[in-house]
């Protein structure tokens, strides 16, 4: 399969952002504190995450990324702006002083992650207001939205954003989070995986209740479609035509941490550029396949994909 010229495309990124930090060590021993391992770290590495890693994706493949969200004024900020200033992307990030930015930290060992912690606080009301309002004015300028959702606060008002979105005519695509899927509203595709899917829909036995299950949640949010990915089981694609479905590309799994953001991304900038549904939804599924043989939050580009295309 052949791609269409993505660096047509052009993408507005909305989101959560975060800071992915990586401590990497040796494991020799375990702590005569407790039945844990000591890791005797050995170096460390930052790379965005959450929407920020949307942004990327988007422009590994080529195409035009513009990244608007909130981070804190603090280090972890700070970091997250000086990566970000050599992508490629058009960055917006309105600073908070009362919150910190949301952090990610993973200790890793033995290439195995052993740890993660979390830091992370919810913007306030008037950085998210000004931030809808730049919002409405990028809009216009863009293919079609991603709007990243990690439940970190940076989407509050999502449902303004699909309503703007949508008045000015743009595909609007939503990664979701949480077990209420009504502010996803009217939203073009909304790519839960398997999990998120099960908290919103509950359990389904055969593939049949499945396919009633994610119909009737699509009708309930007035959506084109549904991409829901299923990790060993492929992805499938729910819409008014019935089912696309794509088998998992058979990869050793090293790292599933930001494949999401690759599906997202890949499923985004193909359709921007005018693919149908079968053509985008095969790409996603082959960048996914690329993107969790690499380590931690990372990315696919233009011409791997083009390449594994082939």
């Amino acid at each position: 399969m052949r791609l269409p010229d993505l660096s047509a495309a052009r993408l507005l990124i909305v989101g959560d952002v975060m800071l992915d930090r990586y401590w990497f060590g040796d494991v020799a021993r375990i702590s005569p504190e407790a039945p844990v391992p000591v890791v005797r770290i050995g170096r460390s590495e930052e790379r965005p995450g959450g929407a920020a890693n949307v942004a990327r994706n988007v422009a590994a493949l080529g195409a035009r990324a513009s990244l608007l969200s909130v981070v804190g004024d603090d280090e972890a900020g700070q970091s997250l702006q000086h990566l970000l200033a050599t992508s490629g992307i058009d960055v917006s990030l309105h600073v908070d002083p009362a919150i910190s930015t949301t952090v990610k930290l993973r200790v890793i060992g033995r290439q195995q992650q052993l740890l993660r912690i979390d830091f992370e606080t919810w913007p306030s009301h008037e950085v998210l207001r000004a931030k809808l309002v730049e919002f409405s004015a990028r809009v216009a300028d863009c293919d079609a939205v991603i709007l990243s959702d990690y439940g970190k606060g940076g989407l509050t008002h999502i449902g303004e954003m699909i309503r703007l979105a949508n008045a000015a005519g743009k595909q609007v695509l939503v990664d979701p989070k949480g077990d209420d899927f009504s502010k996803y509203a009217g939203a073009t595709v909304v790519t839960p995986n398997r999990a998120e899917l099960r908290a919103v829909v509950g359990r389904w036995h055969d593939e049949d209740e499945l396919a009633c299950k994610a119909a009737a949640l699509r009708e309930q949010l007035q959506l084109a479609a549904l991409l829901v990915t299923r990790s060993e089981e492929g992805m499938s694609l729910f819409h008014e035509s019935g089912l696309i479905h794509e088998k998992a590309v058979a990869r050793e799994v090293f790292d599933v941490s930001g494949a999401g953001d690759t599906v997202i991304a890949t499923l985004a900038v193909t359709l921007a550029c005018g693919a149908g549904w079968p053509q985008a939804v095969h790409a996603a599924n082959v960048a996914a396949g690329l993107v969790v043989g690499k380590l931690g939050t990372a990315v696919v580009g233009g011409d791997e994909l083009a390449a594994a295309l082939k």
